[in-house]
């Protein structure tokens, strides 16, 4: 199949230099810190052109998709964006003169990415990344969770929702209910990037997929009331982790004052991953998941998650 040539300068281009065609813009600095070739390594075999047309390169859309999380913008918002904006079209890989692609092709190469299961690698190809320049700290990890609303409408007694997947559940201390899905999110302590996040219907309890949040290689794992368990706290002490995760009282018995002031302690200290989740959720829009079903849900959170560590690192080495 034929690939699209992208990146060639024009004659305005070539002309004004650095002036027009580099830039000291956020997504400039993001630019060179990425190894962008690691990431093309895991997306060649993704190549959608559509019917008769040239197949537009594959890291060109990946890179297109993540200005999409980082901005929090639906796929017609993005195709425009890359039309105007001349930080988005450096940072994609597009001249001035070259044409964008459309709405429906950066649409069909989300499906692509969701169907050959690609999201979790190319997180994983990030996380190297970051390892390997050194900006993840591994003095902990802080768990928590956040509700996002599904697009479709819930169900009622007369008709189901179109999005079968989601689940309902109580707003906790806000009253109400959210409909849609459930953010679980393994944050580094001290450097706040996400090393693991998980994604289920919102009614699925915090605690049930925890353990696959904690990495393995922190000194410590911090976390709310929700996730505290004897054998969680049993399991992390055998492995030589301090636990800092907040009491949860008996229902028979109030909490004794000494571990109230203990929950205090705790809570102040996990306070720093609500900045992840404010980012996320006001700076990058992530307040809705914008398709259907678990699978599309799942790549949304994970590339919201890749966008913000390369965001985060960014402003670390900035």
């Amino acid at each position: 199949m034929a690939v699209k040539l992208t990146g060639q300068l024009s004659l305005a281009e070539a002309f004004l230099g650095s002036k027009l065609a580099g830039g000291t813009s956020p997504l400039d600095r993001l630019s060179g810190l990425v190894k962008w070739y690691r990431f093309e390594k895991l997306l060649v075999a993704l190549r959608d052109g559509g019917p008769g047309r040239a197949a537009w390169p594959p890291l060109v859309l990946f890179k297109a998709l993540l200005l999409q999380s980082l901005y929090g913008l639906s796929d017609r918002e993005l195709e425009e964006a890359l039309g105007d904006r001349l930080s988005f079209r450096r940072f994609v890989g597009l001249g001035l003169e070259e044409s964008i692609p459309d709405h429906t092709v950066l649409s069909r190469f989300r499906n692509l990415l969701v169907g050959e299961g690609l999201m979790e690698k190319l997180f994983g190809e990030l996380d190297r990344q970051l390892e390997k320049a050194g900006v993840i700290l591994k003095r902990g990890t802080m768990l928590d969770a956040t509700l996002i609303d599904a697009v479709s409408a819930p169900p009622t007694p007369e008709r189901p929702s179109k999005d079968a997947d989601a689940g309902i559940t109580a707003r906790k201390g806000k009253g109400g209910f959210t409909f849609g899905y459930k953010a679980h999110v393994g944050v580094d302590e001290g450097s706040g990037l996400i090393r693991t996040v998980i994604t289920t219907p919102a009614n699925v309890n915090d605690t049930v997929p925890a353990d696959r949040l904690i990495c393995g290689d922190e000194t410590r794992v911090w976390a709310d009331a929700a996730y505290d368990t004897h054998a969680r706290r049993a399991r992390l002490k055998a492995e030589g982790k301090k636990v800092r995760i907040a009491r949860r009282p008996n229902k028979h018995h109030a909490l004794p004052a000494r571990l109230k002031h203990y929950n205090r302690l705790i809570a102040r200290r996990r306070a720093a991953v609500e900045t992840t989740f404010a980012t996320l959720k006001n700076r990058m829009k992530l307040t809705t998941i914008r398709y259907v079903g678990l699978a599309k849900a799942a790549a949304q959170v994970t590339m919201a998650a890749i966008a913000f560590n390369m965001r985060r690192w960014a402003a670390i080495t900035g």
